[in-house]
């Protein structure tokens, strides 16, 4: 086996991306067995060694080790989540306890820690630059927080907690996909009505895929359900499809996350105690911007009065309409959007049917590249002699000043295999530490395919956004691997991914990129500016969707003690203390809330889309300011001081270089239309 793994060789492929047409799922155990092992061994020569701890004998060489391991976990995490079948999901079930008691082992080994600590007590006299001093705090910091500073039976509970949460997340992510993969509605003509012409092209093609004998089908995804949602005429299928879009992961079968949850909070509780913490919160934003729990409460009320209050005059409203329909029924959730569509047609005097064919994804896809282009002076060229893993990914080479920096790869269809969301990611971060590495990057999305495809304007939102975290990792420019591109703190991480996406909106942009898909033509202007009149309707919906999801997010976190907690009731608690309008379902229920239970990545964070969009919409201002959304000096200064320099500095350092000051929250508001 060891001769035919791709993964024990060096790859010829162009600039050593993935052989994917050679890596099958047996290639997986074996490499990840021999990537820990490599690991081990450099571990523990670098823990064991006779020589006093240096900077260089000991970080730098941290940086340099388990280059396997990161290999091999980089190209299968995607595969996991992008395109996993059964052996692939057996594979991740073993690993993933496996790979948190390596990490554990690394965490808590007393020696190795010792001289990062030594190095951290002597940083002052080292003579580091900024850079190393930077890098050097980040591996004191990390270690501190796994646990390093524990002894005894705190330390041995601390790696079985670490353990036992890597396999709940990856069992509670594979729920969902189970329960996604479990649901699809067929539907004939009648069932259809309705639904405009791109919702029934890509609702037939998902029939094509799934081989149904049915023209339609609609399964659980997002960019199945809201169109749907918005358009079906007949109530009791949009009430089947919004059930079961809402209840995944809650189901009482065998894939229900309720018992996940509890335990995963728990043991959250548990560790942050063992760490000093009195809540995971307070443990998971002490390394963020916010700070404190407090912190970021406080702004996610802020906004929530003003949303609210919004969300009720929308209710009112489309409860109006509905009953000048005719329809005699209580309004209900899955009737919001099918009545906003008809409000804002009746408002706006236009439909989401009416933009759809402007926003072709291969037209949304240049708009980014061109904004991209604009602002940081890269270029796109399609790579067709690269390999991929599945038929539907693309791969672009990206140049700034004719020089190659990275490659992008996009995966933009949804697909059984593929979990839902959008998300990037790399198969290679870039650095410098013994010479240029350029980064490989992928974003993947779950677009409805069709001829062409076609976007809603929130999908074309999607893909700029996950582009502005693509450039994030595509023009960092660092030395260390351990500050590339994206490790940054969570709520600064999504400053460069929704900053971009403000380009989507001007018109500049729109009217060169926005054409049909029949005709060519490009978007008309009367048409165009009602899509930027309208870009606050529903936004009371929409603020309150996702507020409440942070607050549950927090709440379930900001627990002192489960001790005689109903764990089970904590989102149901939250909503009515909040007096969550009853016709609105948060944009992730507790039960497939991937984000938070899918693992740690946002545990106690999806607040950081708000604050992140404090510092978005504060930053975009200052182009205005300058009078120009392209202008070359405050663009230089957004790819000097964000986009390049990955978790190099201090972040609120960062953003006052980039704006001159601290931000202010006014311009959120004043974007999502609830400044008062």
């Amino acid at each position: 086996m060891s001769e035919q793994n791709p993964f024990f060789e060096s790859w010829t492929t162009p600039f050593q991306t993935p052989p994917f047409g050679r890596i099958r799922p047996e290639h997986f155990r074996p490499a990840y067995d021999r990537a820990l092992s490599e690991h081990r061994r450099e571990i523990q020569a670098i823990a064991s060694s006779d020589t006093p701890a240096s900077f260089e004998n000991t970080i730098v060489a941290l940086e340099r080790s388990g280059r396997l391991l990161i290999r091999v976990e980089l190209v299968f995490s995607q595969l996991a989540g992008a395109h996993t079948n059964d052996a692939l999901q057996e594979i991740e079930r073993e690993m993933a306890p496996l790979l948190a008691r390596h990490w554990n082992e690394i965490y808590l080994n007393a020696a190795l820690f010792a001289r990062i600590d030594q190095l951290y007590e002597q940083r002052d006299r080292l003579a580091l630059d900024s850079e190393s001093r930077r890098v050097l705090e980040r591996y004191h910091l990390d270690f501190v927080r796994a646990g390093a500073r524990l002894s005894g039976e705190e330390r041995n509970r601390l790696a079985e907690i670490s353990e036992r949460a890597a396999s709940l997340g990856t069992a509670f992510s594979q729920n969902v996909l189970a329960d996604e993969q479990a649901f699809v509605l067929p539907l004939n003509e009648d069932e259809a009505e309705g639904l405009p012409g791109f919702a029934r092209e890509a609702a037939a093609e998902t029939a094509k895929e799934l081989s149904l004998p049915a023209p339609y089908a609609v399964t659980t995804g997002r960019s199945s359900v809201e169109p749907f949602l918005q358009f079906a005429a007949k109530r009791e299928l949009r009430e089947k499809v919004f059930r079961a879009f809402a209840s995944r992961g809650a189901n009482g079968n065998a894939h229900d996350n309720h018992a996940i949850i509890a335990e995963t909070v728990r043991l959250r509780l548990e560790r942050a105690k063992l760490l000093g913490y009195p809540t995971f919160a307070h443990f998971k934003l002490a390394d963020s911007m916010a700070k404190t729990p407090e912190a970021a409460r406080a702004l996610l009320e802020k906004v929530w009065t003003p949303a609210r209050k919004r969300a009720l005059e929308e209710k009112d409203a489309l409860q109006a309409l509905a009953r000048e329909e005719g329809a005699n029924v209580p309004f209900a959730a899955w009737d919001w959007r099918y009545y906003a569509e008809k409000l804002r047609k009746r408002r706006y005097d236009f439909d989401e049917s009416e933009i759809k064919p402007y926003l072709q994804l291969p037209k949304m896809i240049e708009a980014a590249f061109h904004t991209a282009g604009r602002l940081f002076g890269v270029a796109f060229k399609e790579r067709k002699d690269i390999p991929v893993y599945h038929p539907d990914v693309r791969v672009w080479e990206m140049t700034r000043n004719g020089k190659t920096e990275g490659l992008f790869f996009g995966d933009y269809f949804a697909r059984p295999s593929k979990r839902s969301g959008a998300w990037m990611t790399s198969f290679r971060e870039q650095e410098s530490l013994d010479g240029e590495v350029l980064p490989i990057v992928v974003n993947t999305c779950n677009f409805a395919k069709g001829e062409p495809a076609l976007l809603s304007f929130d999908e074309a939102r999607t893909l700029f956004h996950e582009f502005g975290h693509a450039l994030h990792g595509l023009l960092s420019k660092v030395r260390y691997p351990r500050l590339s591109g994206t490790n940054v703190a969570r709520d600064f991480v999504e400053l460069p991914s929704q900053i971009f996406e403000h380009w989507l909106e001007q018109p500049e942009i729109l009217s060169r990129f926005a054409v049909h898909a029949e005709t060519g033509t490009p978007m008309p202007r009367a048409l165009l500016e009602k899509l930027i009149a309208a870009r606050n309707f529903n936004q009371g919906f929409a603020t309150v969707e996702f507020l409440a999801s942070a607050f549950v997010d927090m709440d379930f976190h900001a627990l002192e003690t489960t001790a005689g907690a109903d764990l089970g009731k904590v989102e149901a608690h939250t909503l009515e203390a909040l007096g969550m309008p009853a016709e609105i379902a948060p944009r992730h229920a507790s039960p497939h809330f991937l984000h938070v239970f899918g693992g740690d990545g946002y545990s106690a964070g999806y607040y950081s889309y708000l604050w992140a969009e404090v510092l978005d919409a504060d930053g975009f201002a200052a182009f205005k300011e300058a009078g120009d959304v392209f202008d070359r000096a405050t663009a230089q200064k957004l790819y000097e001081n964000v986009y390049s320099v990955g978790g190099t500095r201090d972040f609120a350092e960062t953003y006052r270089a980039f704006r001159g000051r601290e931000p202010e929250v006014d311009a959120l508001l004043e974007g999502r239309g609830l400044a008062t």
